[in-house]
């Protein structure tokens, strides 16, 4: 079986200001990037509200449908932008992670990669911000939880900005074990280590502006991977943000392309270990366009070499 790769055209379709830097071009960068891999291309479906009521409550769902322009565009919170195909593209993104579980949890892939926008790691239960509508990453937690009746998930999210929606959704899930790594300070201002939910779930690793690979390699070796390996997840899912590569515009971290391979390589090890090698991941963040395709397509690569 090969990696699953999920995606679909409405995420182009998300369009947003002049400038900005969550735009179109870096998915078209990424499947450029992926184009010549020999990957199992699935389309992805629309989420469900159904689905969607998991993580996010009726009103805001509704919220957010309302919201989209016409024409043009719309704002919704400080740096988070609406177009005409927002919301499509939004149902998608969390589609993908849904039906990415779907196919690793049934046996019919190994492990995916959802290429989808916008992201979710910033969405909170019932406020979109930092780019994003919906929590792709914790809907794709509660999808495993709840539909497919697994007892113990894990979320890695190594995203260069603090996944506060990730968070937020999942603080109160004992059965989520949720651990981020993130420049501190840095927007949003949120990720502290005394931040570890209502079941000490959370595991924050705040990481210094400056931070480079041989530091995070030992952070995530002292901190991250035995708590993951204590925990023994059925399932891991990765928040795919390339934006600590030191290459990104909007943040200070130095990791190399390299080094998002290494972290990709040892989580698919653990996952061998502890869950037959299940892993979704669903891309987050990175705004250098280069740096965003290197990285996403080392991370791929590393799980199709996983999957093999």
């Amino acid at each position: 079986m090969k990696t699953a790769l999920l995606t679909h055209a409405d995420c182009l379709g998300h369009v947003t200001p002049d400038g900005h830097p969550e735009r179109v071009a870096r998915l078209e960068h990424i499947l450029h990037a992926l184009e010549p891999l020999d990957l199992d291309r699935k389309t992805a479906p629309l989420a469900a509200d159904d689905d969607l009521r998991r993580i996010h409550p009726d009103s805001y769902i509704e919220d957010i449908r309302r919201s989209v322009p016409v024409e043009g565009f719309r704002q919704i919170d400080g740096d988070t932008f609406m177009s005409p195909g927002s919301v499509s593209a939004g149902y998608r993104a969390a589609g993908a992670a849904v039906r990415a579980v779907d196919l690793v949890l049934g046996g019919e892939a190994p492990n995916a990669f959802c290429a989808v926008r916008p992201p979710g790691h910033h969405a909170e239960t019932d406020t979109a911000m930092g780019f994003c509508l919906f929590g792709n990453a914790a809907l794709a937690a509660k999808h495993a939880l709840d539909h497919h009746g697994l007892s113990r998930v894990a979320v890695v999210d190594f995203d260069v900005h603090h996944g506060n929606g990730t968070q937020d959704l999942l603080w109160d899930e004992k059965r989520a074990l949720v651990i981020t790594s993130q420049q501190m300070p840095l927007w949003p201002g949120s990720g502290r280590p005394d931040e570890t939910g209502a079941y000490d779930t959370v595991l924050n690793i705040p990481l210094a502006p400056g931070t480079g690979g041989a530091e995070m390699r030992a952070a995530y070796e002292r901190l991250a991977f035995p708590r993951l390996r204590a925990f023994e997840p059925e399932l891991i899912i990765i928040s795919a943000g390339f934006d600590a590569h030191q290459d990104d515009p909007l943040a200070e971290l130095n990791w190399s392309t390299g080094d998002f391979a290494w972290l990709t390589s040892e989580l698919c090890q653990i996952a061998a270990e502890v869950c037959e090698g299940r892993i979704v991941s669903t891309l987050e963040g990175g705004y250098d366009l280069k740096a965003l395709a290197e990285a996403t397509r080392a991370h791929v690569e590393e799980l199709m070499k996983a999957a093999q």
